[in-house]
């Protein structure tokens, strides 16, 4: 029996070229908060033995991924998350503060095939895109899905893969965008994944 495959789009742009009679797709929503609940959802109502997040992401200048490029992405952080103090923004993760909670920085996929060869990258997952204090410095792509994808599909223990194609550069100084290109190469590429996924 094949492996019963849920994708994630973020938006239906994303969604639109995609199709595929054996796999369940579902529009779940820009931004952290729609993304845990239909991820969240998409487990307790589908339980799959994949679970795919699939979207476009920003590349950071830094990176020497370029538009139209995909990749999976094998950590994520939730790099919004923190306070800002004196000495400018510090990650909740690395709070200075006596306060019991658990402390969640970089989060990774284990999920991996080992014999696909996909190139692999690291994400960043924002409420506000561009933001100038977050640190960028280890990652390649800013999405506004992945940290909260990763930490529901951690929790749950349902295994997941998030994949992204380059869309843009992440720069209010750079205006590049090729929206419908790297929906297409994003489309290929997740057709890709899933014929891989379906014959292991």
């Amino acid at each position: 029996m094949p492996a019963k495959i849920v994708v994630l789009f973020p938006t239906a742009t994303e969604a639109s070229l995609f199709r595929s009679d054996d796999v369940i797709s579902i529009v779940s929503g820009v931004g952290l908060t729609c993304t845990a609940y239909a991820t969240m959802k998409a487990i307790y109502e589908h339980r799959p033995d994949w679970l795919i997040l699939s979207g476009i992401a920003g590349v950071f200048p830094h990176s020497d991924m370029k538009i139209g490029d995909v990749a999976l992405v094998e950590a994520e952080v939730e790099s919004d998350l923190g306070f800002f103090t004196k000495d400018g923004f510090i990650h909740m993760a690395h709070l200075p503060i006596e306060m019991d909670f658990e402390r969640r920085h970089t989060l990774h996929c284990p999920h991996f095939p080992e014999d696909l060869d996909m190139r692999r990258a690291r994400g960043i997952s924002v409420n506000a895109a561009m933001a100038p204090f977050i640190d960028t410095t280890q990652s390649d792509l800013e999405n506004m899905e992945g940290g909260a994808f990763f930490h529901v599909c951690l929790k749950e223990q349902q295994r997941f893969i998030e994949l992204r194609a380059i869309s843009n550069i992440v720069s209010t100084e750079d205006d590049q965008w090729d929206m419908m290109g790297s929906v297409a190469a994003m489309t290929e590429g997740l057709h890709r994944l899933i014929r891989h996924l379906q014959q292991g």
